[in-house]
Order: C-alpha cells, then sequence, then structure tokens
C-alpha cells in the first residue's frame, strides 16, 4: 500500500533562501557584498545578461554593482563574471575548496576573460568544456562550463581530453592571453558610428534630397546625406541605405540650414532621442550617439578605406568609399595601400584573428577585436613604416591589388 505522508509533504528547506546573490546593503543604505556560506563546492548557472545591456536592464543598480566590484570586475563584463569572481575570492579565502559554473562562450575573451584571469591568479582552472551548444530562454546558445580551485586538483581536462594545463581563453595551446596591444598599431581601426535613433532612410528620400536645390546656408543636402553600411552590405549585396550624418558637432542651429535632412530627423530622430536616459543624446538628438571623430579625423585624407565586419563566420576586408558611412558593427581600418589590405587577407593574419577573437552566437561566429586581435598582431614592419621598394612589400601589393580585381570581377560580371 502507499506511505502515509503528513501535511505538508514537503518539510522546510531552510537551506534555500531567496535573495540578490552579489549585491546587497547594508542599515545605512550602502552596497555591501551579500554572505555565501562556507561550503565544499559551489555549483551554479548563473542568470546571463550582457554587460551592453546591463544599464538598460538594471538601471542605477549597476552603478552599486560596480562600486562593490570594482577593480575586480570590468565594467563591460557580463552580468555572470561577478559570480565567478564572488567564487574565486571564497575559494582564496578558504571558505569554499572548488567551483564549476556555466557561462556563455564570451566568457573566454574580451573583458569577460579578465576574470578567468583573475581565476588563474590566485587558483586554476582544472577542468572545462569551452564551447558547448546550450538552450537559454528557448533560444539556442552556446556556453562555457568552467571547473576552478586553489590549484590542489592536478589533473586538468579540456573538452574531455586530458591536457597539462588550461590558459584563461580555455585553450592548452600556447598562451596569447597575454599578448601586448603594439603602440605601432594604435589608431588605425576604430569601430564605426552608432546612430541611436532612425537617421536611415531609402535611396528614393535620399535622391529627393540631393535634388532639393542648395539650402539657405548656401550648401547642397549632399554634405548630410550619405550612403550606410551595416556589417550586412559587406557580406551580402549592399542594401542601397542612406543616412543623415551632421557630423560631430555641428550645432542645432547650423543643422537646421539643411532644411530636408533636419526636418527629417526632427520627426523621425527627435521623440526617440528624447526618451533617451543619456542626457548627452538627449540634448544633441540630430547628432549620432557615438560620431566616432578620431574615426573621421583618421580617414579624411584617405581616397578609400578597409571595413571588416565585426562578426562574421569568414572573414573578409573590402574597400570603401570616403563617402559610406560606417555603422557600429563594422571596424574600419586606416590605410589606403593594397599591401596593409594584402596583410590583412594573408593566412597568418587570418589564423592570428580566429585565436584572438571572441565568439558570437549559436551560430559561434568569430568576432574581431580591434584590441586583441588587430592591436595585438605582429605586422612584418610596424604600420607606416614599411619599405616601399622591398621585394616583399612590392609582391604582398600586388597580389592584394589582383585578389581584389579578379574577387570584383567574379561578384560583379559584366
Amino acid at each position: 500500500g502507499y506511505l502515509s505522508f503528513g501535511e505538508p509533504i514537503l518539510e522546510p528547506l531552510h537551506n534555500i533562501e531567496l535573495k540578490d546573490a552579489i549585491l546587497a546593503y547594508d542599515d545605512a543604505g550602502n552596497p555591501v557584498e551579500p554572505e555565501w556560506p562556507a561550503v565544499h563546492v559551489i555549483v551554479s548557472n548563473p542568470p546571463f545578461l550582457g554587460g551592453k545591456r546591463m544599464r538598460t536592464e538594471l538601471g542605477d543598480y549597476v552603478d552599486d554593482l560596480f562600486t562593490l566590484y570594482e577593480g575586480r570586475v570590468p565594467h563591460e563584463a557580463d552580468l555572470v563574471t561577478y559570480w565567478f569572481e564572488k567564487a574565486r575570492a571564497m575559494i582564496e579565502q578558504k571558505s569554499v575548496k572548488r567551483a564549476g559554473l556555466l557561462a556563455t562562450n564570451s566568457i573566454r575573451g574580451g573583458p569577460n576573460r579578465r576574470v578567468l584571469d583573475h581565476v588563474k591568479h590566485s587558483g586554476d582552472i582544472f577542468m572545462a568544456w569551452s564551447d558547448r551548444p546550450w538552450i537559454l530562454d528557448g533560444a539556442a546558445v552556446r556556453v562555457s562550463m568552467i571547473g576552478f580551485d586553489d590549484s590542489t586538483e592536478l589533473t586538468r581536462t579540456l573538452d574531455g581530453r586530458s591536457v597539462t594545463h588550461i590558459t584563461s581563453d580555455l585553450e592548452s595551446t600556447i598562451d596569447v592571453t597575454n599578448a601586448y596591444r603594439l603602440r605601432e598599431n594604435a589608431g588605425l581601426v576604430f569601430m564605426g558610428v552608432t546612430p541611436a535613433g532612425p537617421f536611415d532612410i531609402s535611396r528614393d528620400v535620399a535622391e529627393e534630397m540631393l535634388a532639393a536645390p542648395k539650402n539657405p546656408n548656401g550648401h547642397p543636402n549632399s554634405d548630410v546625406v550619405r550612403p550606410y553600411y551595416n556589417a550586412m552590405d559587406l557580406t551580402k549585396r549592399p542594401r542601397d541605405v542612406w543616412t543623415i550624418d551632421f557630423g560631430t558637432d555641428m550645432s542645432e542651429t547650423d543643422a537646421a540650414q539643411y532644411e530636408a535632412p533636419f526636418e527629417y530627423v526632427k520627426e523621425h530622430v527627435y521623440p526617440v532621442r528624447r526618451e533617451n536616459r543619456r542626457k548627452a543624446y538627449r540634448d544633441k538628438w540630430w547628432l549620432y550617439a557615438e560620431s566616432r571623430p578620431a574615426m573621421r579625423t583618421a580617414l579624411q585624407p584617405l581616397p578609400r578605406y578597409i571595413a571588416t565586419p565585426m562578426v562574421a563566420k569568414h572573414r573578409i576586408f573590402c574597400w570603401l568609399d570616403p563617402e559610406v558611412v560606417p555603422a557600429n558593427l563594422i571596424n574600419v581600418i586606416a590605410r589606403d595601400d593594397d599591401y596593409f589590405f594584402g596583410v590583412l587577407h594573408s593566412r597568418i593574419h587570418e589564423i592570428w584573428s580566429l585565436r584572438m577573437c571572441t565568439w558570437l552566437g549559436v551560430g559561434n561566429d568569430p568576432r574581431y577585436t580591434p584590441t586583441t586581435t588587430f592591436e595585438t598582431f605582429p605586422f612584418p614592419w610596424p604600420p607606416g613604416q614599411e619599405p616601399k621598394d622591398h621585394p616583399a612589400y612590392r609582391a604582398v601589393s600586388a597580389a592584394a591589388k589582383q585578389l581584389h580585381a579578379e574577387r570584383a570581377a567574379w561578384l560583379n560580371p559584366t
């Protein structure tokens, strides 16, 4: 027969608590770390929220989080990294022996990886699955599973294989996580603009504006109506999208002199930007949120520039006309010579970029990160100091020029 159980069947579980795991407040309202109990092992699947979305989703909460973990977790890191740091600190304090946590595979690179650098500084990673499929909120993602301790564990297992060591980017080959950013490579690669509003327009609207008579200031609308590319325009056929671009510091009065473009922005962009939580974005609603003045200065003297998608299954580089405004998911490289174009297309650079990049999405597409991928790459000669009469320089230039010509002919046969 059936056993007789009392009511309620489930006994009270005093060891389960409902509270914030990474942030609490003392009686004076100051942020403090919540106390975790001393245990043998921490096993956790922490909540995921990307670093760029934390402000939007959590509001002012993130300010207290940043204050509490200052110097321990980068402000740009994903929310999950705070659990890694909390567990690491408890292991260092001998309150916990080991921890096993799950994160998206983006923990292997960028600001997220710095938390794993700290893990290896005070202990070590003894087990990891670097890249596994996972379902998060009904969506397919890629995750990393990581076990770490105070270096007591002597065996190392990576992706089910026995290895001698595991680096903070969850590799077992040569450790390049500490590759230096070379000062010779600085100031050459930039992220494209971030409009933060519907500045983009169709070709029909653009043509109408471009065909209009000169404005009261005596200037044509072509000053501010320009082609607009995002990453899709590089990997597929261009979408023929245009944008209204008032530059980096044009005043509202001067922008209003471009009558049709300004009226369009006032009607479509202003209602969006006036609700933005950042004062600078609200006050200068007719300008892009991030207009990239340094990028514009670097591109100004060039007859063309190199562009590559930030995220793409296959790493490609393209020439763009200086009139094209690149979006924020395009990395812009301020060079106009065939030699540099050729080096970027080389197998050596592609292998380096795949080793140094971060990975994104269920497709596990490589993300070309300027600081870790481009600025660490050892070019044959320091950029700007290439001997143009050197046989290797001439050979690479010729091959790159031929590559571009043949690719253009194949994509656009006549």
